[in-house]
């Protein structure tokens, strides 16, 4: 999948693989490579900042955790990025009907 796909939908997609667990970095990259099937290898030099900015925002906390006798940054949604995942998806339903409509494809 080409980068410029991605463009603008980063933080929406990290929101959504945080919904259900707090994650590490590393195992946030790699739910995203699960969950798209292998289309998304996310470089962490591109998911680490946004993880940055999504929490200065107030959308994501850390904790420092040990896993594997590692310790390692977790992330975690807060109840702003519970609600700013629905606006997120919300939009995405709106874009994805949008060019569906343009695309002749509904």
């Amino acid at each position: 999948m080409k980068a410029d796909t991605l463009r603008g939908h980063l933080d929406a997609m990290l929101l959504a693989v945080l919904e259900s667990e707090p994650l590490h970095g590393y195992a946030i990259i790699e739910a995203l490579k699960v969950r798209s099937g292998g289309a998304l290898d996310v470089p962490t030099g591109t998911v680490y900042p946004a993880l940055r900015r999504l929490e200065s925002h107030g959308y994501l906390r850390s904790a420092w955790s040990s896993v594997g006798g590692r310790e390692r940054r977790t992330y975690s949604l807060t109840g702003a990025g519970t609600r700013e995942l629905a606006a997120q998806r919300g939009q995405w339903r709106q874009t994805a009907d949008t060019i569906a409509a343009v695309l002749g494809t509904r």
